[in-house]
């Protein structure tokens, strides 16, 4: 099982953004963007709309979405706006579902175990 402190942890990450992450990864157009900066290493919503059927302004909005959440780091140099991958987001829900996912391996370790003294 999760102990005290793990599980206090797990939920300050969780409550400190990894939610926010999850959010922003909901959405399968976010979840390209940051696939195409990644692949480019930085990008601006003016590059991104070139190759999409959408508006800058809607891959803009879409961007400061994920900036929002931490997954992008937007840096301003006179008008334009690049952004970059920061993965420490990503680390922090990697870890997270690791952590759940060990809790579920113990659960269901401990199910198998009953039932197998049962049967």
């Amino acid at each position: 099982m999760v102990d005290g402190a793990r599980a206090a942890g797990l939920r300050a990450r969780v409550d400190g953004g990894v939610d926010r992450v999850f959010a922003a990864l909901g959405d399968a157009g976010r979840r390209s963007l940051v696939e195409a900066v990644a692949a480019r290493g930085t990008a601006t919503a003016t590059e991104l709309a070139a190759e999409l059927p959408v508006t800058r302004q809607a891959v803009a909005k879409q961007l400061s979405a994920l900036a929002d959440a931490g997954l992008l780091r937007a840096t301003r140099a006179g008008r334009e706006t690049r952004y970059e991958v920061t993965p420490a987001p990503l680390e922090d829900a990697v870890e997270w579902m690791v952590s759940v996912g060990a809790a579920w391996d113990e659960r269901l370790l401990a199910l198998r175990r009953s039932l197998a003294r049962k049967a």
